[in-house]
Formats: C-alpha cells, structure tokens, sequence
C-alpha cells in the first residue's frame, strides 16, 4: 500500500508538470499564480514544480513588471530551444528531413532525392542517419538535447512494434525500424503520415482544432488520420483510417493494394493529374498548370468537376461513419483553395437528411503542407508533452 502512494503521488506530480509545460508552451508565459488559477492547483504546488522544471532546463523565471508595494511579480517562461526534435517524411521521390524546436519552428531542412533507390531501403536509411549526424555536429547540439528522430511513413504501421506493415504506392511491406534503432544516436518513432498529420492538427493549432476531427492528406494516393477526444484512434489492428482503399466504383481501376475502384485512384493527385496527362496527350505536367487552366479551359473545368465529385463523395462516407466535428484537408491540392474550396463544400453538402455544414467545419491545413512532417517530429515529443501516448 505504501508503494502504490509513493507511485501516485509521483503520478500526480508528473501530471501537475505535464499541465504546466503544456500551458506554457501554449501561453509561452504567465505568473505562478495564473498557471495555479488555469490548471487548478494550489500556488505551493505550483511553485514546487516549476523550480523542478526549472532545474531540468525546461523554463526560466524573471522579475518584470510594476510592483504595487511588494515584491515584482515573478514570470515563468517556456523554453522552446531546451531540446529538440528530428523529423523525417518518407515519400516515393524524397525524404525530407527537419530540425525542430519544442515551439515547432523548422531550425534546418535537407532533401534527399530517393526516385531512384527506394527499393535499397537500407541504404535510404543510411542517408537520412547521415545527414542526421551532420545536423547535430554542426549545430554542436548535445545528444541529450535530442529527443528523437520521428518518421512519418506512406502505410500502416505498428508503432510500438516499429514495423511499416504496408506502404502500397513505396512496395514496401513488412519493414522492421527495430533494425535501423543502432543507426541512430537517439530514439527513434514511426508513424503513418496521415496520424502523423492528425497529431500536428490537434496539437500544434491548438486554437481552433477540435477534439473530433479527420485528417485527409491527399498525395499520390489518399490517407487518413483520425482524433477522438484528443487521442489518435488506430484500430484494433491499427490499420484504422485507410478510407484511400475504399470502395468507390464497383470493378473499377486497380489499385497497388490488391482492390479495384480504391477512392485513392479517383480523388488523390496523381489521379487528377493522369486525367489531365490522359485529356491533354501530354507527358509533362503539374498541378499548378492544370489549375490554371481550368480557371478558363472548359475540358479542364470539367475534369476538376469531375473530380471534386469523387473527394466528395469520399469525405460524405466518413462524415456518416465517424461523423467527426472537423474535417482537414491537407497536401498540394490545398494550394488551390480558392479555386476549389466553394464547390467542394456544395458538394459535400448537398441536401440531405443526416447532416449539414453547421454540424461539421470541412477546412483546409494551414500548416503550409507541413503537417505530416511536424506530425513526425511531435512524436518524439510526445513524452515530453503528454503522461501517456495517447492512442486508441
């Protein structure tokens, strides 16, 4: 009985540290008592913790301000640069990988260009734990400051095992990160992109996302990341939120994962733009052409019709089934906002009898196509943020 006190009250002391840190890293600074006031604990309590946190480099305090006869009130400050971060987003033409603070901010960016040498995922890794070493040797960061390299990965994975199960449009199947784990000076996480994505969304934008949400990260082909009361929701399996493999036509195209009519192949990037290769009998293309043209082309108009029916009719399925407070769309095609933000929502919401747009906010990412990555750098800060991991 005596230990199980001990392991509580340790518990609860955690817990009071984790409530301040995450304050002040929303708030960047307040005074004890207003810190007491917001996560409801007495002053003592309070002032305990943060010298703790204090001593651990994680805050500061100063005096500022005007006293009313007394002592200056005492400000606590949040320390973005205490320790940082590694995250790594794999695609089928490069790796991209970032440096970040614990406020978020991008430190240092390297492209790996791996069009070519995906296959040889050994040696891709390799590369990154290269260039990964440089960054900490040239910005002479000690390895304690470091809390670890998060990937954010194409497919379904096994986070706590490190295994990438399936990555359809990478071939790649059955991937152990356990086996990477000595290449790399500190810990290492893996997580698919689109999770990876819902994890920046709920806990970088703090300000208007909602504890319900979706995230739909559409690339080459279609993932999603799903949040339930605050937490990553992956399944019994942890293959939840695959809605890229959905069923959209009955015997239609097929798909890298073994179905036919996947959403993925009607409504992801690489969808539009072969529709637009195929129209235009051309070879080279980008997504920015095509958008422009279909500000004036009719046969372009009606291609981006076309295709905004199948986003669409994709985003009404999860709407019925998870019926989630937000929706957020995310990856190149977010760019084009403007052009395609109005039609996609009255498509979306077409007069039905189950919901209507006051009940579920369809948005787009305002991280400039950096959720997934900052998603993957979270993740070795979820510790650091959190008591648990918070997945279910």
């Amino acid at each position: 009985m005596k230990n199980l006190k001990i392991i509580n009250q340790e518990t609860i002391k955690i817990t009071n540290q984790k409530k301040i840190i995450q304050l002040l890293y929303r708030e960047k600074q307040l005074t004890n008592l207003v810190i007491s006031k917001t996560i409801k604990v007495s002053i003592p309590t309070v002032i305990s913790n943060v010298r703790e946190l204090i001593k651990q480099g994680y805050l500061d305090e100063t005096e500022v301000g005007e006293s009313s006869g007394g002592r200056k009130p005492v400000i606590v400050r949040f320390l973005p640069n205490c320790r940082y971060s590694f995250g790594v987003l794999i695609t089928k033409e490069q790796v991209r990988i970032i440096m970040t603070d614990l406020n978020f901010k991008i430190i240092v960016q390297k492209i790996i260009n791996v069009t070519d040498k995906i296959d040889d995922f050994n040696s891709v890794i390799l590369e990154i734990k290269k260039e990964i070493n440089n960054i900490i040797s040239t910005n002479n960061i000690p390895l304690y400051k470091i809390l670890g390299v998060g990937f954010s990965l194409p497919g379904t994975v096994n986070e706590e095992k490190l295994v990438l199960k399936n990555a359809p449009n990478l071939k790649l199947k059955n991937i152990c990160f356990k086996n990477f784990e000595r290449d790399f000076p500190v810990p290492i996480f893996i997580e698919n992109e689109a999770n990876a994505s819902a994890y920046a969304e709920a806990f970088i934008n703090f300000n208007y996302v909602k504890s319900s949400l979706v995230f739909i990260s559409i690339t080459e082909g279609i993932g999603t990341g799903i949040i339930i009361t605050d937490n990553v929701y992956k399944g019994y399996n942890k293959r939840a939120g695959e809605f890229g493999h959905m069923t959209i036509i009955k015997n239609g195209k097929q798909c890298n994962c073994g179905k036919k009519g996947c959403w993925e192949l009607y409504a992801s990037k690489k969808a539009l733009l072969d529709e637009y290769k195929k129209a235009y009998n051309i070879k080279n293309n980008s997504l920015k052409d095509f958008m422009e043209m279909s500000k004036t082309d009719s046969k372009a108009k009606e291609i981006l019709d076309a295709y905004l029916e199948f986003l669409a009719e994709g985003i009404k399925n999860i709407i019925l089934i998870l019926d989630p407070g937000c929706i957020i769309i995310d990856g190149e095609i977010s760019d084009y906002k403007s052009i395609i933000e109005t039609e996609l929502k009255e498509k979306i919401f077409k007069q039905n009898d189950f919901y209507d747009k006051k009940e579920c906010n369809v948005s787009f990412s305002n991280l400039q196509g950096n959720a997934s990555i900052l998603g993957a750098a979270f993740l070795p800060m979820r510790k650091f943020f959190f008591l648990n991991e918070r997945v279910i």
